[in-house]
């Protein structure tokens, strides 16, 4: 004889919620209700500043906090915006990628308490602009490393700007431009209307070698859509083969039409964690899960993963996973043959799915 509570616990079984999947609640849209945060990263006189300040003036611009990082002791960029947003803060003489990411997680908690206490006027998105010298790698970390924060806030867009007169030769000795190049989702071109024409052609040649996947866009005068800072975008899967960079970092794509067993993926990305954590930059995409409805949208920066979250629906492409990889001295092949050979002991083992 069956009782009241196993009975519901049996309809429940037979009539989930719609909304509601392995992972939780599905979302209509990743980041959910939590702010969405833009990242601004470029080299020493990229021109960040000048683009933010026209965003800041477009009608997109609206609601924007905006956290401003210097690399010295005279916060000339936290002046140069204050006209344009009403909550403007520095974080000065110190690189945000190090030094100050507590700063960061301190700032970050207290604009979300002056707003809930009416302090500060109401914000629905951060922006952060980094010191010409960051490194955009730990700024991810931040976020998935503090729980608080990630439950308020969701990285959407790391736009990186290049200077069209000078990028070139700072790409050839800078390694911490090539980073920031690597690791965007966009780039953003600057002073194209003061540059030689060649020297953009090569500019872009350079940019697509380092980061095959991003789009390229151009701004004159910080004269952008704005919706290239904000539109999230789709995990790229425009390239197969492997591309090599310099200072032993490669991107690459991997795909797969056929629904991928949560616990071989979860255990192949731990292993490489743990092995290779510090060399894994940045892991992102979508990974088309058994027992899933929507994609499963998966982040991994160095050796901290973000949790997992399924979206409602397939954003208009065929179910297929598609996951983009930025490691240091990681070859593809490398993660191919793990993933291939721990979905091989999982099938041996006859372990559940999920």
């Amino acid at each position: 004889m069956t009782t009241q509570g196993e009975q519901g616990t049996r309809l429940l079984d037979l009539f989930p919620s719609r909304d509601a999947g392995p992972f939780g609640r599905r979302l209509k849209q990743a980041r959910g209700a939590r702010i969405p945060v833009t990242i601004i990263t470029g080299f020493l006189g990229a021109g960040k500043t000048t683009l933010l300040r026209r965003f800041l003036a477009t009608p997109e611009g609206e609601g924007t906090a905006v956290v401003v990082n210097e690399f010295g002791n005279v916060g000339i960029d936290d002046a140069l915006l204050r006209s344009s947003s009403d909550q403007v803060t520095l974080l000065g003489n110190g690189c945000l990628c190090c030094t100050t990411r507590t700063d960061l997680q301190v700032t970050l908690r207290t604009l979300i308490a002056e707003r809930d206490q009416g302090k500060v006027l109401p914000f629905r998105r951060i922006v952060i602009e980094t010191s010409g010298l960051a490194d955009p790698g730990p700024i991810l970390q931040t976020f998935a490393t503090d729980r608080a924060l990630g439950g308020e806030f969701h990285v959407e867009v790391l736009a990186t700007v290049i200077d069209a007169a000078s990028g070139p030769h700072t790409l050839d000795w800078a390694a911490e431009a090539r980073k920031q190049v690597i690791l965007a989702d966009r780039l953003i071109v600057s002073k194209t209307d003061i540059a030689n024409s060649g020297v953009v052609d090569r500019l872009k040649q350079q940019l697509r070698l380092l980061n095959p996947r991003a789009d390229i866009h151009t701004a004159i005068e910080g004269a952008l859509d704005a919706r290239v800072l904000i539109a999230p975008g789709e995990p790229a899967c425009g390239y197969l083969a492997e591309a090599a960079h310099s200072d032993g970092i490669a991107s690459f794509v991997i795909m797969q039409d056929d629904p991928l067993p949560w616990n071989v993926f979860a255990r192949a990305m731990e292993t490489l964690i743990t092995l290779r954590g510090p060399d894994l930059l940045r892991v992102k995409g979508f990974l088309n899960v058994e027992g899933c409805r929507g994609p499963v949208l998966v982040q991994i920066v160095q050796h901290l993963s973000h949790p997992p979250v399924e979206l409602a629906a397939w954003p208009g492409e065929p179910r297929a996973t598609r996951l983009v990889f930025i490691t240091r001295h990681i070859r593809e092949s490398q993660v191919r043959n793990l993933l291939a050979c721990v979905c091989s002991l999982a099938e041996q083992s006859g372990a559940a799915v999920l």
